[in-house]
């Protein structure tokens, strides 16, 4: 399965590909988007953009998980960030949910209404039986978020070598 392109009533989703990593190379060159990631270093640039054509290149392995580029419809050449899907390194079968945007992103409900299309995907067309998130305990922004996707605390989880809060949402539709 191939993973789709989706459209949201703002926003265009769609597998990363090489003409998104000066927009992922930028947002991850800001250190407040980094802030909560790994322990909130900036990558190296040059070696950074390497690790991003590799990002392209795994983003459909699983099929129909990926890693998708997040544009406004208004805006389309407007880099807004990524949401990705994808099993949760050491704790497979979990999938992960996860998703970073730009600054200038932040505030609009990008993140939400780019995940709850991501999610819907996940539990219709995957056919998962739960996804997971996991973030810094102290991201509030992405807590809010899993809130806004219904998803319910479960703790702390170690993931990625750190403890991480976590985040649950079983598919109702698999019962």
């Amino acid at each position: 399965m191939t993973a789709p392109n989706f459209t949201t009533e703002r926003l265009s989703l769609r597998p990363i590909a090489p003409e998104d990593i000066d927009g992922m190379a930028a947002m991850h060159a800001d250190p407040q988007v980094m802030r909560f990631i790994g322990n909130g270093t900036i990558p190296e640039p040059v070696a950074h953009r390497q690790e991003l054509v590799s990002w392209i290149d795994d983003s459909e392995d699983p099929p129909g998980m990926s890693m998708w580029s997040v544009r406004p419809l208004a805006k389309p050449e407007r880099f807004l960030g990524w949401v990705m899907l994808y099993p949760l390194p050491g704790w497979e079968p979990d999938v992960e949910i996860g998703w970073r945007f730009t600054k200038a992103a932040w505030g609009h409900g990008y993140a939400s209404e780019a995940a709850r299309a991501i999610m819907r995907h996940g539990f219709e067309n995957v056919g998962l039986e739960k996804i997971v998130a996991v973030l810094d305990p102290g991201n509030r922004r992405s807590r809010r978020v899993c809130e806004r996707l219904g998803m319910t605390d479960a703790g702390i989880l170690r993931a990625y070598d750190v403890d991480c809060a976590s985040y649950v949402k079983e598919n109702v539709s698999a019962e």
